[in-house]
């Protein structure tokens, strides 16, 4: 026997134990008083017609399957405005944002702008505002989001409904950040055709408005 066969062979080497898979982040989250009050009217119509103006959120749309049962119709206005922001062309924004919306007039029983507003400047804010307004139904709801402290960061946010009091919140990249804060009266002025429902002044500096069509604008 040669001194090859008296070794005995090597062991193959540990495997190095995997590295324990980090927890999820939760997402952090915050409560809104609007929001029941937005649902609160959805659920008191037949067959309702929501228009989310944010980008696709999985979560959203089971909410409203589970708890309304209503229509959600997605425009993703957001990734507009980032596309053109990028594009250098956000002159262009009125003329779009008149053009883009396809839906009837009084079609549309309530929408979620979010913070949109607040990346806009205001000729494009209020072309957006007036396309959201002859959309609405009489008697229809817009809940909007608008910040009060001046912007620090270029970043978007992704509202994610935890509950009808709770939402989660996800920053992501934005070209171009929040614009200058507007003023009770701009905001007042952007929906004149609408009244204030409910205004709230939340705790992360957000103020949260709920507006109602007039039931006798129809158009």
């Amino acid at each position: 026997m040669g001194l090859l066969d008296r070794i005995a062979p090597r062991r193959p080497p540990e495997p190095e134990p995997e590295a324990p898979t980090p927890a999820p982040v939760e997402d952090p989250v915050f409560s809104t008083k609007a929001l029941r009050k937005f649902l609160g009217m959805l659920s008191a119509k037949a067959a309702p017609t929501l228009l989310d103006l944010a980008p696709v959120v999985s979560d959203n749309l089971n909410f409203f399957g589970d708890h309304l049962g209503c229509k959600v119709i997605i425009e993703d206005t957001y990734s507009e405005v980032e596309q053109r922001a990028r594009d250098g062309r956000l002159a262009e924004l009125p003329g779009a944002f008149s053009t883009r919306f396809r839906h009837p007039d009084n079609s549309i029983d309530g929408i979620l702008c979010w913070d949109l507003m607040d990346y806009l400047d205001p000729p494009a804010a209020q072309a957006l505002a007036d396309q959201l307004t002859r959309m609405l139904k009489p008697d229809g709801a817009v809940l909007a989001f608008f910040g009060t402290t001046p912007p620090r960061d270029s970043q978007y946010t992704r509202y994610v409904i935890a509950d009808d009091v709770n939402l989660r919140y996800r920053k992501y990249p934005a070209t171009r950040g929040r614009q200058s804060v507007l003023a009770n009266r701009d905001i007042i002025r952007l929906f004149e055709r609408l009244r204030v429902s409910d205004s709230f002044l939340l705790q992360n500096h957000l103020r949260e408005i709920l507006f109602r069509k007039p039931t006798y604008d129809t158009r």
